[in-house]
């Protein structure tokens, strides 16, 4: 079980890239080493329909990972269930293939913040793990995540997943047409602040749907460089990560696992939201 003498987190083995039928489309970037640019982040109904069926594929999937999830469980194994779960709703792991990730979802453990590969870590009691699929069918991308405990764990991380959740749900609130995208920030950071929490800025909420990733940035913060106007119909993820302790980070040699640099617990939930004149829809519900 690849953790240090401190129980902090090593990188495991990873396996063999699982493969997917021939029958299910791709998107474009698969076999290449980045995407095309896709700049619109506003869709039409239909459009908007194909990515909630992405979504709602992307949710039970997370459903499925999560009945899983106990101690003595691999996150490679939580890969094999996610992966057979996408795969058995004829869509696409959309991380599988994007920019060389090796796995079908994102497996983030305890000091993580995000994009952890599945390997051969087991989970043991008092984790929290973090679970990141992109479902691709239709042409669209649905994004989602989620925050599991692993058993008991102490009181403040169990808190922490909670207020990430409530985080989460402010972000949403404070999404409206007219409004800054930065206003999503402010809510978000001005609630962490409540309970000392450190709110990581540098990964973000993005423009989703045709892309798995579009140029729009959704900064989990107050941050007044990002001023862009929210749009009717437009699409985008909310995802904060808070951490208990520093919101300071950084990458492992994989170039994909994102860590705290003080080893502090983190916890993140995401949803795909689009906004219109009348309000907001959460596109990834099961």
């Amino acid at each position: 079980m690849p953790r240090d003498s401190n129980g902090f987190l090593t990188p495991g083995r990873i396996t063999a890239t699982r493969q997917v039928p021939g029958g299910i489309p791709r998107p474009e970037y698969v076999g290449r080493s980045s995407p095309r640019v896709v700049e619109r982040d506003t869709y039409n109904e239909e459009e908007i329909s194909r990515i909630r069926e992405a979504g709602r594929i992307a949710a039970l999937t997370i459903e499925a990972v999560g009945n899983a999830i106990r101690p003595g469980v691999t996150t490679d194994e939580l890969d094999r269930i996610g992966h057979e779960f996408l795969i058995s709703q004829d869509a696409y792991p959309s991380t599988l293939g994007y920019r060389g990730f090796p796995k079908s979802l994102c497996s983030s453990i305890n000091e993580v913040i995000c994009h952890g590969i599945p390997d051969n870590t087991e989970l043991v009691e008092g984790d929290i793990i973090n679970i990141d699929v992109t479902a691709f069918k239709n042409g669209m991308h649905g994004d989602t995540n989620r925050t599991f405990l692993v058993g008991d764990v102490p009181q403040e991380v169990e808190e922490l997943v909670n207020r990430t959740r409530e985080a989460l749900a402010r972000g949403i609130k404070a999404a409206a047409v007219g409004r800054k995208v930065n206003v999503i920030g402010r809510a978000i950071e001005s609630y962490a602040a409540r309970f000392g929490l450190g709110v990581v800025r540098e990964y973000t909420g993005h423009g989703v749907g045709e892309a798995f990733h579009s140029g729009l940035v959704i900064p989990h913060y107050d941050s007044p460089a990002h001023s862009q106007t929210i749009e009717h119909g437009m699409v985008f993820t909310i995802e904060p990560m808070l951490t208990l302790g520093s919101p300071k980070w950084e990458v492992w040699e994989d170039g994909w696992t994102v860590t705290t640099t003080d080893k502090s617990m983190t916890a993140q939930f995401e949803h795909t939201i689009v906004v219109r004149d009348s309000g907001v829809e959460i596109l990834t519900l099961p």
